[in-house]
């Protein structure tokens, strides 16, 4: 067991940290709200991944293999999700401030856009599939693995977008860059359409 230790944590990291929706949404985060209200989304992604991670790991992509209604109704229903998202960020007028707090991608956002995410769903399947033999520990050592290794790479993320923050200030730049996530969220919309 301890030999896959490393490769399990390899795989979370590269999993985690390689651009997707959620991590582009986190990134948007950062560059548009205070810190904490970052990682707040942050955590709330990185258990509702876990919670995938193990309900995959459970079998649960064995029951939507059969159900192929839902695991459709899942795929549309992430894309429609992302697509709202995109949506959000094209409208955004490019105004820094915290009295907008409210519209800030919260603690539950965060959760339901793993389980609508289509790359959560892959890296679930491709990580069990290679680094477990079925087994409950071993499922248990990945996902305790996982779960610090997600949570610091999307943190990540966000800590970028702060980073870039001060670069923002001009709503004018933040409005193209706003423009920008949610041409890439569109993006990998036609991406899982055509797929």
């Amino acid at each position: 067991m301890l030999a896959l230790l490393w490769p399990m944590a390899a795989f979370a990291l590269a999993a985690s940290i390689s651009p997707g929706p959620v991590n582009l949404v986190g990134l948007s985060s950062g560059s548009r709200y205070p810190l904490r209200v970052g990682l707040v989304f942050v955590t709330g992604a990185t258990l509702g991944f876990i919670g995938l991670f193990l309900a995959v790991g459970l079998g649960l992509h064995s029951l939507l293999r059969d159900w192929s209604l839902v695991l459709s109704a899942l795929r549309w229903g992430g894309i429609a999700f992302l697509l709202y998202l995109a949506w959000q960020l094209l409208r955004d007028d490019g105004h820094l401030g915290d009295a907008d707090a409210q519209r800030a991608p919260s603690v539950v956002t965060g959760a339901l856009m793993q389980w609508l995410n289509p790359k959560a769903w892959l890296a679930s399947l491709a990580g069990i599939a290679a680094y477990t033999d079925g087994s409950l520990v071993q499922l248990g050592w990945f996902a305790g693995l996982y779960l610090p290794i997600c949570w610091v790479s999307l943190s990540v993320w966000v800590l970028a977008g702060a980073f870039l923050r001060r670069w923002l200030q001009r709503p004018a730049l933040l409005v193209a860059v706003n423009r920008t996530l949610a041409g890439l969220l569109i993006a990998s919309c036609l991406v899982l359409v055509l797929d």
